[in-house]
């Protein structure tokens, strides 16, 4: 059959048509999509929710927390005895270089470790350990550490070796050297720590190990 110019008129009409119809239906998705993403929430991370601090009068019981120090403003501890065996006082001097070093009193079983780049400059260090606590007095007082000096104290010289642990043991950080340590002594920082076993008996505390970043005056205690 012969295709006349009325023909292809029509076809060109109906494609025409055709394309107009499939413009308009893209239109209409397009607009329902946006619509729709619009009432959708975000699906990022949320803003960060606020800590609020409460602050309490009262006294709390504050746990020796590792790798963090812990406010221990308003707590009263008993300061560790020596024992009987322990009487004079013992203090040493050491210069701190900034390679780092170690300072240690064998009479008492103490040994700080200082880590290189902890110190500046060289410094002259004293240790004075307490006549009838385990306790000591660092000088220069107020000296400030770049990294965390690492304390041990052995338990052997101490009233509480050889016997089963009772209560926790906290490293106490005085900043008053004229506290007396008798009795409950309030302390106002406890710092990072941990309590060393024996091999023997899970219940037998064989040392006292934390770190410390400041110099002043600390005391091993119980609660």
């Amino acid at each position: 059959m012969a295709v006349t110019d009325s023909h292809l008129k029509h076809g060109q009409t109906v494609r025409m048509l055709r394309c107009r119809l499939s413009n308009s239906i893209g239109a209409l998705l397009g607009a329902f999509l946006i619509a729709s993403c619009s009432d959708v929430g975000p699906t990022g991370p949320t803003a960060p929710i606020k800590a609020t601090a409460s602050h309490s009068s009262a006294p709390v019981s504050v746990p020796a927390i590792a790798g963090a120090v812990t406010n221990a403003a308003g707590l009263e501890l008993r300061a560790i005895w020596w024992d009987k065996s322990h009487k004079n006082v013992t203090r040493v001097s050491k210069t701190i270089n900034p390679s780092g070093g170690t300072i240690s009193i064998l009479e008492t079983g103490l040994t700080m470790t200082f880590p290189a780049g902890a110190v500046a400059s060289p410094i002259t260090i004293t240790v004075t350990a307490d006549e009838k606590y385990v306790a000591y007095k660092m000088e220069p007082s107020g000296t400030r550490f770049l990294k965390d000096v690492t304390v041990t104290q052995s338990l052997e010289n101490t009233s509480i070796f050889g016997r089963a642990l009772k209560s926790q043991l906290y490293a106490a950080y005085i900043a008053d050297d004229n506290v007396k340590l008798s009795g409950r002594v309030p302390v106002l920082e406890i710092e990072p720590s941990t309590t060393i076993f024996s091999v023997l008996s899970g219940l037998l505390p064989k040392s006292q190990v934390w770190t410390i970043r400041h110099f002043s005056r600390y005391m091993l205690a119980s609660g």
